[in-house]
C-alpha cells in the first residue's frame, strides 16, 4: 500500500454492508469482472460496468501499485447463437476458428469502444473458447465429490448438495423449488439444478468431452477462467446487478464445491440497472442504443458524443443506484466536463502525478463519484482564481479518472493550439491558398484521425481562417 493512500471501503453484496477492503495479498490484488457476450455490438448498459470497474482498477493501482493489481475481464464467445452462426457461416472450419470469425468484428468494436470511453485495458481478457479444458476439469471435480450428476444428456449441478446455496442473492432454495415447474425438466433431481455440460446433436457445434460431444453451460466459464488467472479464492468479483442470480450465485456454487473453499471472492460488487429516457431499454420500444451509436452516429441528440462525455454521464450517479440515461444527462455531463477542462487548461501533468487527496478520499468510500465531482468543482473554482497549484491538481485528478484534458476545448475557449495542430492548420491553409487541394484534404484527414474537426471561415477582412475542435 503506497504511503498516504486512503483506506478503501467497498459495499459487499454478499454481506450486504460496506466493509474495509483488505486484500488477501497486498502485493497481488485480484479482481474479476464479467465481460460482454460478443454476439452483437455492446449496448449502453454494457458500458456501465466497463466504466465503473475501470475507476476501481485505477484506484487499486494507485493504492497498491500498478504492478500489484491483476484485473481479469472475460470475453464470452460460448453462446448458442454464436455457435449456430459459426456452424452456418463457416461449416468447413474447426469450431474455435469458426467462432473467432463470427465474433472478431464485435469483439474488436467492443475493445475500441471501451478505449474511447477512457478505460484502461484489463490485465487479462480471456476468451471462453480458450478455456474449455479448464471447464471440463472443474466439472470432473464436481462429479467426483458428489456435487454434480449426469442425466438426460447433461451434466448438472446438484444445488441441494450445497447447504448455503442462495446466500449471495438471498433466495430461499425451498421457495425456488416449490414454485418451479418440475414436469418441464423431469430429468433433474431438483428443478433449480443447473447445467454444467450439455450434449450437442450432430448438427450442433460442440467439443469432445468425457460425457460426450457437447458444450458448456453459461456459468461454468467464469468459474474456470477466474481460477486459472486469479486462483481458487480472490479479492473482488464484479458485474451488473442482473448477474447476481443466477449467474454469480451459480459461479459461487461451482467454485466453492469444486475446491472445498469457504469463498470464491471475498467481495462481490454490482452496478445498478440502466434505463433510457425513463424506460427500460429494448429493441421493441425503439430505444435500444449501442455504445457505438452514441460515439459515432448521433443516436441521442442528433450528433455523436465524445467518449469522455459518456464516461462522466455514467459516473454522475452512484454505481449501485439505477441510472436514467438521457439527453439531459449527456448535456449536463458535457457542460460540466467542459468547465473542468477550461479550468485545467495549460496545466502540464504526467501519468505518475497523483490526483488531489480530496478526490481520492471520496472515491475510496465505495467509489462515491458524486462527492468526488463536488471536490472537483471546488478545485476548479480555485484553479479559475489561479490559487496555488489548483490547476495542476485538477488536471492530475481528471487524468487519473480517465478523462482527457482537452477533448471538449476549442480555439474559442481561448486555448492555444498544441504545436502539431497549429502547424497542420497553417500548412493546410497554405495549401488551400495555393489551390493544392489534395494536400489540404490529406492534412484534414490526418487531423480527423486524431479526433480533430476543422471549420473554415473568413474573417472580417475576407482572409481565410480555420477553427478546430475535438470531435464529441
Amino acid at each position: 500500500m503506497t504511503t498516504g493512500s486512503p483506506q478503501l471501503s467497498l459495499y459487499n453484496t454478499l454481506t450486504r454492508r460496506k466493509e474495509p477492503f483488505v486484500p488477501l495479498d497486498a502485493n497481488n490484488v485480484r479482481m474479476y469482472v464479467c465481460g460482454p457476450t460478443v454476439y452483437d455490438f455492446a449496448h449502453i448498459g454494457n458500458a456501465r460496468p466497463v466504466i465503473v470497474f475501470d475507476v476501481l482498477f485505477r484506484l487499486l493501482r494507485h493504492v497498491y501499485g500498478a504492478d500489484n493489481v491483476t484485473y481479469v475481464r472475460n470475453i464470452t464467445d460460448v453462446d448458442d447463437k454464436i455457435n449456430a452462426r459459426a456452424l452456418r457461416d463457416f461449416p468447413d472450419l474447426p469450431l474455435n476458428q469458426a467462432i473467432r470469425r463470427v465474433t472478431e468484428k464485435t469483439e474488436t468494436q467492443f475493445l475500441s469502444d471501451a478505449r474511447t470511453l477512457g478505460s484502461l485495458e484489463p490485465t487479462i481478457q480471456p476468451r471462453a473458447t480458450d478455456n474449455i479444458a479448464e471447464m471440463q476439469t472443474l466439472i470432473t471435480a464436481l462429479l467426483a465429490n458428489g456435487h454434480a450428476y449426469e442425466a438426460g444428456g447433461e451434466v448438472l449441478f446438484d444445488v441441494k448438495s450445497m447447504p448455503d446455496y442462495g446466500e449471495l442473492s438471498g433466495r430461499n432454495l425451498e421457495d425456488n423449488l416449490a414454485g418451479a415447474r418440475v414436469a418441464v425438466e423431469a430429468h433433474k433431481k431438483n428443478p433449480a439444478d443447473f447445467v454444467l455440460w450439455k450434449q450437442s446433436a450432430d448438427h450442433e457445434p460442440g467439443w469432445d468431452s468425457p460425457w460426450g460431444r457437447g458444450r458448456p453451460g453459461w456459468h461454468i466459464e467464469c468459474s474456470a477462467m477466474s481460477e486459472r488467472y486469479l486462483g481458487q479464492t480472490f479479492d473482488i468479483h464484479g458485474g451488473g446487478l442482473d448477474l447476481i442470480f443466477p449467474h454469480h450465485e451459480n459461479e459461487i456454487a461451482q467454485s466453492r464445491c469444486a475446491h472445498g473453499t469457504h469463498a470464491m471472492a471475498n467481495i462481490w460488487m454490482h452496478n445498478g440497472f440502466l434505463q433510457v429516457e425513463g424506460q427500460k431499454m429494448s429493441k421493441s420500444l425503439g430505444n435500444f442504443v449501442t455504445i457505438n451509436d452514441l460515439l459515432e452516429t448521433g443516436a441521442m441528440g442528433g450528433h455523436a458524443w465524445h467518449g469522455d462525455v459518456l464516461r462522466l454521464a455514467m459516473l454522475m450517479t452512484h454505481y449501485r443506484e439505477p441510472i436514467d440515461f438521457s439527453l439531459k444527462r449527456l448535456d449536463e455531463a458535457e457542460a460540466k466536463l467542459r468547465d473542468w477542462q477550461r479550468a485545467a487548461r495549460g496545466a502540464e501533468v504526467s501519468d505518475g502525478d497523483a490526483p488531489d487527496a480530496s478526490v481520492l478520499a471520496e472515491l475510496a468510500d465505495d467509489l462515491n463519484f458524486h462527492r468526488a465531482s463536488v471536490a472537483l468543482d471546488f478545485i476548479a473554482k480555485k484553479a479559475n482564481r489561479d490559487e496555488g497549484n489548483a490547476r495542476h491538481c485538477l488536471a492530475a485528478s481528471l487524468r487519473f479518472l480517465g478523462f482527457s484534458l482537452d477533448s471538449l476545448l476549442t480555439s474559442d475557449d481561448g486555448w492555444e493550439e498544441p504545436p502539431h495542430i497549429a502547424s497542420a492548420i497553417a500548412d493546410r491553409l497554405a495549401a488551400l491558398n495555393a489551390k493544392d487541394f489534395a494536400k489540404a484534404d490529406a492534412l484534414r484527414n490526418q487531423l480527423a484521425e486524431q479526433g480533430i474537426s476543422l471549420m473554415d471561415y473568413k474573417d472580417e477582412t475576407g482572409e481565410r481562417r480555420t477553427k478546430w475542435e475535438m470531435k464529441r
